[in-house]
């Protein structure tokens, strides 16, 4: 299902261009409002081998500001922060194309434009041998590690953005 743009929901929000890895593209309207992870809790989502979100968890969708039907079967790029260099998620998919775990930091768009850092840590779901889709549970990040990434991901993004 193609991601629709975003609509501006605060005054701060300025207009971004996003374009994915599988063609498709949308305006999103980021603030810099970061909304904490929840305490205590583990976002947890699974996705099809398109990256489809099949599963949300209450705690993905109330940090997501997204509801249940919004997300379920909604890409995976519905998260995407114009922050985040896209070399990050190409990792991510090689890792587990190859049958292996990946962790890393996300800094994740909510639908309110607002912000949320997790910790990630995405596997294959094998059944019978054949990957069947992925699953992703998110913890509460390391404030320290974030502080190490930010300036990291914005000289990726530097990057990305010389080379196109």
């Amino acid at each position: 299902m193609p991601l629709s743009d975003m609509t501006a929901l605060s005054a701060d929000a300025v207009a971004v261009r996003l374009n994915y890895a599988d063609g498709q593209s949308r305006t999103v309207f980021p603030t810099n409002v970061e909304v904490p992870f929840p305490n205590g809790r583990l976002i947890v989502s699974r996705a099809d081998l398109a990256g489809l979100i099949t599963h949300a968890n209450d705690a993905f969708v109330e940090t997501s500001g997204w509801t249940c039907e919004e997300l379920i079967g909604a890409s995976h790029h519905i998260l995407r922060h114009p922050d985040m260099p896209k070399r990050v998620f190409q990792d991510l998919w090689e890792t587990v194309a190859q049958g292996r775990k990946w962790h890393g930091y996300v800094k994740n768009l909510r639908r309110d434009g607002a912000y949320y850092w997790v910790y990630a840590t995405t596997v294959p779901n094998i059944r019978n041998g054949q990957c069947t889709g992925y699953t992703s549970v998110r913890r509460k990040p390391s404030r320290t590690c974030i502080a190490v990434l930010i300036p990291l991901y914005r000289q990726w993004l530097e990057q990305e953005k010389a080379a196109s």
